[in-house]
């Protein structure tokens, strides 16, 4: 299996996916943990990838979203961004709009509660 069939199986098969260094219980930089932390702290259902684990999978990633750096967020099969992006999404709403409009479970409360503290 190729890497591209890889990551197309892994996207095909999670509504939420988050290529990143290291894990969810233990992110290996900044980014991935900032984007870690937006989705817990909304209680998405999420998996991870760590990239770390592979040159051949961190490389093509890279090739397949055409976008240099990680964290990569993907949902319903589609990629959204990296931090930056996924930090100005929770901030400005769009990020529940994305989930709303994919029937993706997530806390509005927390939502909203992350806004107000970041205003």
């Amino acid at each position: 299996m190729t890497v591209e069939n890889q990551i197309q199986e892994t996207i095909g098969a999670n509504d939420v996916v988050l290529f990143m260094k290291g894990t969810k219980a233990m992110p290996n930089c900044g980014f991935s943990s900032k984007v870690v932390g937006i989705m817990n702290y909304l209680d998405i259902d999420y998996t991870t990838v760590n990239i770390l684990d592979s040159d051949e999978m961190r490389q093509g990633l890279k090739d397949y979203s055409d976008w240099p750096t990680f964290p990569q967020l993907y949902v319903k099969g589609e990629f959204v961004g990296g931090c930056d992006i996924v930090v100005e999404m929770a901030l400005s709403g769009e990020l529940d709009d994305l989930f709303e409009s994919n029937d993706v479970t997530y806390n509005k409360d927390a939502a909203g509660k992350l806004r107000e503290a970041n205003q």
